[in-house]
């Protein structure tokens, strides 16, 4: 692969095109708009192509970044999403909602001297733009698949390519073995969410006959019912969930696995492995005066009436949703944010209260300021203690004390105090609850011998997703509790990595033609490559030394920038020194 040259030194993330707040907060138009071709190649050279890849380890599913983001600067856009969607089953919803700011960006080296480079943006680019490509993306995928294939034939070169996911002491990202054939083995995945997704994706690609359950009347969980149009266009999702139907999966609808049927009827129907993702949908309340006062909601049911029974194309779609004239909302993450968002584009004026203050709000720092910008309020340091109706049993208002912080709790965090004798009443005839999601017991209750926590929640081995049954998986919140998209990705994609083993314990065998063209393909690559790859190998060790070399190179290389040295130049020379210190 050719040098990168023109590198990009801005040492902030190319803007991203948005929608006007006055006319996005009446509209259920999505609100970021996406980089142009220029604008991502511009981004895209901002990455110095570190030695490190400290990008890759903070990846939940092993998106191989610096390789993508160095396609991208190279404009040869094909390669660049294959390269991602190999790894990646729904890149163009990561690429919207996953909090890369916590993760791949989180630890960017190019963030150690301004903004760390726009992987999400890049990834939602690359995407959008194979939405627009269709043959020229599947081509390149197909390629690219076949060249993994020929890798992971040859020990030699299988070293090569898991390096990337190794990075910075990382532990790689389990996939299922080429070569592995699942066809006539039948697997059951129960929820369709992301964490679903993944893994019926993953499991399609070595041709296992997957069937997936879906509560609801439509396909994407949390995707389809819990995030708004503006955020994650249903169309997008559609697009991605037909995607994975094309490889062969198929979807039942309105199937309530633990009512309908339960876990051991599935298996007794004929099915080898079960898959369970059944998310957090079960709401947490306050427990205070008034919950039960009519213009009260909790945030899950405002956000699905809104998505999944698509009041955002009202009047097209004549759903009932009430949104009052002034709404409060209770919280501080995202989900607060997506239903102050959401009734705001209903009508109403809306204040997000939340018990600690701005630092502390665990939504993205994008979404608090989209808010803000959209006209919402913010009271911070204020926690409600009774709603207050009228005599017909409609909310009027909401009685708040004002907080402070005291010292830090368990977790670290510093615990919220009340203020005495600064109790006050915020009008209010709408008034929403977003305080976290806890698990459904459905499936525990359900199944003879799983082992669950005191909290509902489902006990797996870590590197497989195996559960106290033999042959059910499970991951996503239904196992974590409520978290991320991306983070339920990776379980699904652990997941389907230990059901293939489980399904087809024996090591797929390689054609003796198959691994002379993996040899030959090596051997053509020259001594450079097998070089390179014998110093990813030395460049291995326990995590705690990967960091450690991490970080002075990582110093090196802005010492070098510092005094003028082009970025490419100085991270080649500060991993040389490191690696040979």
């Amino acid at each position: 692969m050719a040098k990168l040259v023109n590198y990009n030194r801005q040492n902030f993330k190319t803007p991203m095109p948005v929608l006007d707040p006055l006319e996005r907060a009446h509209t259920f138009s999505e609100v970021t708009l996406g980089y142009s071709a220029d604008q991502a190649v511009n981004e895209a050279r901002r990455c110095i192509q570190c030695e490190s890849r400290p990008c890759v380890a903070g990846c939940p599913v092993g998106v191989p970044v610096r390789e993508f983001v160095a396609l991208i600067a190279r404009r040869d856009f094909a390669a660049a999403y294959a390269a991602v969607k190999d790894a990646n089953a729904l890149p163009a919803i990561c690429g919207r909602v996953c909090p890369q700011e916590t993760q791949c960006e989180g630890v960017c080296m190019r963030g150690r001297k301004g903004e760390p480079v726009g992987i999400g943006r890049l990834e939602r680019f690359i995407a959008d733009w194979a939405a627009e490509h269709p043959q020229e993306a599947a081509r390149a995928l197909a390629d690219r698949r076949l060249e993994r294939a020929r890798i992971q034939a040859n020990p030699e070169r299988l070293e090569e390519l898991e390096r990337e996911n190794k990075a910075l002491g990382g532990k790689a990202v389990p996939v299922i073995p080429a070569g592995t054939d699942l066809s006539g083995r039948k697997v059951a995945v129960v929820g369709s969410g992301p964490a679903s997704l993944t893994c019926a994706g993953e499991l399609a690609k070595v041709n296992a006959d997957v069937t997936v359950f879906e509560a609801l009347h439509a396909v994407g969980g949390v995707l389809t019912y819990g995030i708004p149009e503006f955020r994650l266009p249903k169309e997008l999702v559609a697009r991605e969930v037909a995607a994975i139907e094309e490889a062969g999966v198929k979807f039942e609808l309105n199937q309530v696995v633990g009512k309908i049927c339960d876990i051991g009827e599935l298996m007794e129907q004929g099915f080898e492995a079960v898959f369970v993702a059944t998310g957090a949908g079960l709401p947490s309340y306050l427990g205070i005066e008034g919950e039960g006062l009519n213009g009260v909601c909790v945030a899950n049911e405002l956000l699905t009436r809104v998505n999944l029974m698509k009041a955002y194309r009202f009047p097209e779609c004549e759903t009932p949703v009430y949104a009052g004239q002034k709404c409060v909302v209770v919280g501080g993450g995202n989900v607060a944010m997506d239903a102050a968002r959401t009734a705001k584009r209903l009508g109403a004026d809306v204040t997000v209260v939340y018990r600690r203050g701005r630092e502390e709000m665990p939504a993205r720092h994008e979404e608090i300021r989209h808010a803000e910008e959209e006209g919402i309020v913010f009271c911070n340091l204020t926690n409600p203690v009774r709603l207050i109706g009228d005599e017909k049993g409609w909310l009027s208002g909401v009685e708040v004390v004002d907080m402070t912080l005291g010292e830090p709790d368990e977790s670290g965090r510093r615990r919220p105090q009340e203020v005495s004798g600064s109790n006050h009443v915020i009008d209010c005839d709408m008034f929403v609850i977003s305080i976290g999601n806890r698990t459904n017991p459905l499936i525990g209750q359900t199944t003879p011998g799983l082992e669950t926590t005191p909290r509902n929640l489902i006990v797996v081995d870590e590197e497989t997703g195996a559960t106290s049954v033999p042959g059910v998986f499970a991951g996503g919140d239904a196992v974590s509790g409520a978290a991320t998209v991306i983070l339920a990705m990776g379980a699904g994609k652990r997941a389907a990595a230990g059901i293939a083993a489980y399904l087809s314990p024996q090591p797929a065998a390689v054609s003796l033609a198959e691994a002379e063209e993996a040899t030959r393909q090596f051997e053509a690559a020259g001594e450079a490559l097998a070089q390179e790859a014998v110093d990813s190998v030395q460049l291995r060790g326990v995590p705690a030394a990967a960091q450690a070399a991490a970080e002075a190179e990582a110093a090196l290389a802005s010492a070098l920038m510092d005094v003028g040295v082009n970025p490419e130049v100085a991270a080649k020379a500060a991993a040389y020194v490191v690696r040979n210190s």
